[in-house]
């Protein structure tokens, strides 16, 4: 497995494999099957995990547990998540501390590599999301609380030992997330979507217009580091869909609109799923990509790809210029 660079942790494997598909996310998937995925991952030299309580209701979180139980995890890195929401600034805290707590208990380790904010963050008096309006309460977190308070929270719990770094999904209002970005207390990375059809699919509720490219440009601008996410975009550049969706669900929407990238990919002889991948892998400042995975086959096709290595220019011009119009 190639190392790339990351500067929170230094090196980081080129593929990471995340807590969506082993917590049940992306289809269902047996507690075995997914323990057995993370000991190839592991066996494949796959060194960072990237988990959250919001994954399977803490799954995820206990199966990475399961896996590691008995194995030396230092030569490992391990990322968790909290989906604070929008909460008064002095329990903040609190809310992190002990979501970290239950994190870490659930992995069985004593200290979070990188630990993330992964509610969207959003303007101050934005008044309606575009989409789950009836959860902006539990889905965003507004800027002034991310600067007032998370940062602040954040900082503390480093100066405690019990993370290392801190950083953000790079989701919700676009001049929200870019202002975070370019905050004085930047974040040690960003997760940011990155994909050819450069959508957030299902995940996107703040705004319509949301640009995940612009996110990357400005992490690429700032030199954040960067964690690739939805790479196949919840399944839509699959092969085909491993749930059922409704007709007007992003997802499936998204997946109708990739008829002519798997068209592409049929004509260079190569699965989507690997192209898609491949396509992440080789856009200027990823560090690693995070896997949705849920089950071996799948986990190895992604391998597989890593192992074929990066899109030469042209054939990124190719895959791009299929939406360029759209």
């Amino acid at each position: 497995m190639i190392k790339r660079d990351f500067k929170p942790f230094g090196k980081v494997s080129s593929l990471t494999l995340g807590g969506g598909g082993i917590g049940g996310s992306w289809g269902t998937t047996k507690r075995a099957e997914a323990i057995a995925t993370v000991n190839l991952a592991l066996e494949m030299g796959i060194d960072h995990f990237d988990v959250a309580p919001l994954y399977g209701k803490g799954e995820a979180e206990k199966v990475l547990g399961k896996a590691l139980s008995g194995k030396d995890p230092s030569n490992l890195h391990f990322t968790t998540k909290c989906l604070l929401g929008d909460i008064p600034n002095e329990q903040i805290f609190d809310r992190l501390e002990t979501s970290l707590a239950r994190s870490m208990r659930n992995i069985g380790v004593e200290r979070i590599d990188l630990f993330l904010l992964h509610s969207q963050l959003i303007l101050d008096g934005t008044e309606e999301l575009f989409r789950f309006n009836e959860f902006k309460a539990q889905l965003t977190t507004p800027i002034s609380a991310y600067f007032d308070a998370v940062i602040p929270a954040f900082e503390r719990l480093k100066e405690e030992g019990k993370i290392a770094h801190w950083g953000i999904t790079g989701l919700g209002e676009q001049a929200a997330v870019i202002e975070a970005i370019n905050h004085q207390a930047a974040p040690a990375a960003v997760q940011c979507v990155v994909n050819v059809l450069n959508s957030a699919g299902g995940l996107n509720c703040a705004a319509e217009d949301f640009d995940p490219r612009a996110i990357l440009s400005t992490c690429r601008d700032q030199q954040v580091p960067v964690l690739a996410i939805r790479a196949v975009q919840a399944g839509a550049l699959t092969g085909s869909m491993d749930r059922e969706l409704e007709d007007t669900d992003p997802d499936q929407a998204d997946y109708k609109r990739a008829h002519r990238f798997r068209e592409l990919a049929s004509e260079w002889k190569e699965s989507p799923a690997s192209l898609a991948h491949r396509y992440a892998l080789s856009i200027a400042g990823v560090s690693s990509v995070i896997l949705g995975t849920k089950n071996r086959p799948e986990l190895q096709d992604c391998l597989r790809a890593e192992q074929t290595g990066g899109l030469a220019p042209e054939e990124l011009e190719a895959l791009e210029s299929l939406f360029s119009g759209d």
